[in-house]
């Protein structure tokens, strides 16, 4: 287990729902608060006050949960002549209502009712998910907004009826509140349902290809986009929460594997060596170049993807862990820097802490039969990830790992000019290692030079890495 750090909690009960708060100087005045933002808060509050570590909490947590709850329904449009009817404002002091924003935020209400018996959020989260979502996937086409009908949710509508017609992929995170409304509404089950099928026929196209929206006639140019600014480059959470929703719906299926794997292969490259993406994603990658795209990760990502990989990726999963447990004030901000950890910018993210709050609370440390060989026969290392390539190699802080130590054979290995066998070592490891990493080993230093990995089940099992003593060089 990994216990959430008490500078998380409080975090949350102090300033959600805010979206950021600048440290120092308090809640950041231009975003203010959100749907979304309570939303995520409530959804690891839920958890929390189920959970051990906050047995002494419970009450508070308790009463926060519905003073966030009963906020989110100030939030909601209740006017039924308006085309956003039962959607939720994407700030507080915006007039656009977002399909996504009514995603994210039906589960927390169906959360709260489940806690509270509270018939409001119960009522709130159904017109949410079975006026408002239902609306923004069929109205734009019976009032020419889309030139016809396609099964995907319009991305926003305004107070005067404005519509904002691109389908985001990233809505396919709804398909986790569409199946707990078929469970608390099941009067309109049915209804639901056809909701999410609908949509998943639509998006799957789009995120099998790694798109982020569709923009329809006949205002769009009716073909899928990534960023709108470079066709190769996506936003990492985008596709993250997409993950989330249609493994929730569908599990391990082809186009979950499909996404995950292609994307979680994209490693450092010559322009930004530090990035390792079993840490986190970064916020931009390039899925056409096969490269990250900027110098920080997305800290969100980590938690998003959390549930995926404990499930089928538990190395990534524990080695996130790690890091984040060793650096948690370095990961509440929204981007933290590849090599050293600092922040792209001065706000702490409030669903940057949920969703990372929600990772430590339903961590377990990973089982499978190589861990047990690990904890039973391993010896400890030390990795030291590789920052900086080049003429001056850099490395970044270290992270305590098992690996299984066996020496060189020579015709494993092509020995390099000035090098002897004994300078070689090979260790198998749980570990995310990647080549280029330093390895200390009895306070001797040595590099890994190669890695190969070995799958069962479709899942990583180990890695075998061959490393080389730096004494020659």
């Amino acid at each position: 287990m990994a216990p959430v750090p008490e500078a998380y909690y409080r975090f949350v009960m102090d300033y959600a729902p805010y979206v950021y708060v600048v440290p120092g100087s308090g809640p950041d005045a231009e975003w203010g608060r959100a749907a979304f933002a309570a939303a995520f808060a409530v959804d690891f509050l839920f958890e929390a006050y189920f959970d051990a570590q906050f047995d002494d909490q419970s009450a508070e947590i308790e009463d926060k949960i519905v003073e966030l709850a009963s906020w989110i329904l100030t939030q909601q449009c209740t006017d039924s002549e308006k085309q956003a009817y039962g959607g939720f404002k994407s700030t507080e002091t915006s007039v656009q209502y977002y399909s996504v924003d009514a995603c994210r935020t039906i589960p927390a209400l169906l959360k709260a009712y489940e806690l509270t018996s509270n018939t409001d959020y119960l009522n709130s989260a159904k017109l949410a998910g079975g006026t408002f979502l239902y609306n923004m996937q069929h109205k734009p086409s019976q009032l020419g907004v889309h030139d016809r009908y396609y099964g995907g949710f319009a991305r926003a509508v305004t107070l005067t009826d404005a519509w904002l017609q691109q389908m985001d992929v990233e809505c396919l995170y709804g398909l986790i509140a569409l199946k707990m409304l078929c469970e608390s509404d099941p009067a309109n089950k049915n209804k639901y349902e056809t909701i999410m099928l609908d949509a998943t026929g639509f998006y799957r196209t789009g995120i099998e290809d790694l798109y982020a929206y569709y923009d329809p006639p006949p205002n769009g140019d009716g073909s899928w986009h990534r960023t709108g600014t470079n066709e190769g480059t996506i936003f990492d959470d985008s596709l993250a929460y997409a993950l989330l929703g249609l493994y929730e719906y569908e599990d391990w299926s082809l186009t979950v594997q499909k996404v995950y794997t292609f994307i979680n292969a994209i490693g450092p490259s010559r322009i930004y060596p530090a990035y390792n993406p079993a840490i986190c994603w970064a916020g931009y990658i390039d899925v056409v170049a096969r490269a990250p795209a900027c110098d920080y990760y997305d800290n969100v990502t980590t938690g998003i993807l959390a549930q995926l990989r404990r499930d089928h990726d538990k190395s990534a999963c524990e080695f996130s862990v790690k890091v984040i447990d060793k650096h948690p004030s370095e990961f509440m901000f929204w981007g933290a820097k590849h090599a050293d950890y600092r922040f792209e910018e001065n706000k702490q993210a409030m669903a940057t802490v949920c969703w990372l709050s929600q990772l430590f609370l339903n961590y377990e440390a990973p089982v499978t039969r190589f861990t047990q060989i690990l904890n039973s026969k391993g010896e400890n290392l030390t990795l030291h990830p590789i920052k900086e390539a080049g003429e001056r190699t850099a490395y970044g802080d270290s992270i305590d790992i098992k690996a299984i130590v066996l020496p060189a054979k020579a015709e494993e290995i092509m020995l390099e000019p000035g090098y002897v066998t004994n300078e070689y070592f090979v260790i198998h490891v749980f570990a995310p290692v990647r080549r280029g990493d330093k390895i200390r080993r009895n306070g001797e230093d040595y590099e890994i030079i190669s890695v190969q990995e070995f799958a069962f089940k479709g899942d990583t099992a180990y890695r075998k890495a061959t490393c080389r003593s730096f004494i020659s060089q």
